[in-house]
């Protein structure tokens, strides 16, 4: 098949379209792309809608990006009429674009977020003006889309029943760097203090405040380090409740390239620990990258983690600062339990590789496509 990948989708932030991209290639497909990435964050496009200045100031990026985005698309069509648009990560938008450019070609939206639910998380009230305006967005992109891409199963019931069928649930997985980061630092002292690293939006999804109780209950002896990357609305609660825990190294930023070797010289990543709505349908990026990059992972039990990785990962109740502590703590203690989750988070890494976890897309567009 002749896949198109299309739209203003930033790959180096949301490494989503990149797994899917790699996924379809390794199993033997041709994948092209069509991208003229917008330049804001999923928070800036949130904001942005908020009221009409925003609004038009976001329908005047989007006609920027979007008349490149048509040049590109149909120097690319020229060559070789794909079979199948892949619109990426945060392509509300883009679908629409796409369904213009190509109105008889199958269209894949890859629906990793609701607009509606992560703006709930972003602290958007569940009413109002703006959440029907989002409702909106993600109804008229399913109605769209000949194929639906969502996370996981939970995800996949929050498609309205009419358009239910279009759902096809493709895990996150995690890019091939991430193995290749964790094959590179396979060998690591057994003595040294235990290096745990968290990085993401510090938001009520990622349960931030409950991480940084979690550091701030850990013993401040050097026999655990904490690096702590990232940025967000909760970044300041995260580090006041870290005072006087483990030494914590606070980072806002670190490039999407550099990402996969610091994390994989750490041994513990610590995925989530929110008790939003949200945060119960999820399996974070971070989990997939930190299992593919050797690290004992320590995330919340929730239904998604647990059907994904199962005992592979340490998973403790969601929002208990305590119990994440306590985790850390025990893998600190017993070195050789260390490793075993280490090696048990690898193993189940591997279902996710990218073109393990594109097999449902590719399953779908073989029947779509006859």
């Amino acid at each position: 098949m002749r896949i198109l990948a299309f739209g203003t989708y930033q790959a180096a932030d949301h490494p989503r379209v990149r797994v899917l991209a790699d996924g379809l290639r390794e199993r033997g497909h041709q994948v092209a792309e069509a991208n003229v990435p917008l330049g804001l964050s999923t928070k800036e496009r949130v904001a942005m809608l908020g009221g009409a200045s925003g609004a038009l100031r976001m329908v005047g990026r989007l006609a920027r990006s979007w008349s490149r985005l048509v040049l590109v698309s149909t120097r690319v069509r020229r060559r070789a009429r794909p079979d199948a648009v892949l619109v990426g990560y945060m392509g509300h938008f883009d679908v629409w674009l796409a369904r213009l450019l190509f109105p008889r070609t199958p269209v894949v939206l890859d629906h990793l977020v609701f607009a509606a639910t992560t703006a709930q998380d972003r602290g958007v009230g569940a009413t109002g003006v703006k959440q029907r305006l989002l409702r909106f967005l993600d109804r008229a992109a399913l109605t769209i889309a000949d194929v639906v891409l969502v996370d996981t199963e939970e995800h996949r019931d929050v498609v309205p029943p009419s358009l239910r069928a279009k759902a096809v649930v493709v895990p996150v997985g995690a890019t091939g760097a991430w193995y290749e980061a964790g094959a590179r630092e396979a060998d690591r002292r057994a003595d040294a203090p235990l290096r745990v690293v968290f990085y993401g939006l510090f938001t009520p999804l990622q349960g931030a405040g409950t991480i940084g109780r979690a550091v701030g209950a850990l013993p401040d002896d050097g026999s655990v380090l904490v690096t702590m990357i990232g940025s967000g609305q909760d970044l300041d609660e995260a580090r006041r409740s870290a005072t006087g825990g483990a030494p914590t190294e606070w980072r806002s930023w670190v490039d999407a390239a550099e990402l996969p070797d610091l994390v994989a010289a750490h041994d513990v990543g610590i995925g989530i620990a929110g008790t939003t709505e949200k945060a119960l349908k999820v399996v974070p990026n971070k989990v997939y990258q930190c299992a593919a990059a050797g690290l004992a992972v320590v995330t919340s039990d929730t239904a998604p983690q647990r059907r994904a990785f199962g005992d592979a990962v340490t998973s403790f109740p969601a929002g208990d600062a305590a119990a994440l502590a306590a985790a850390v703590r025990a893998l600190a203690d017993d070195r050789d339990l260390l490793a075993r989750r280490r090696a048990a988070a690898a193993t189940a890494a591997d279902r996710f590789r990218p073109a393990a976890a594109v097999a449902p897309l590719e399953d779908r567009l073989t029947t779509l496509l006859g």
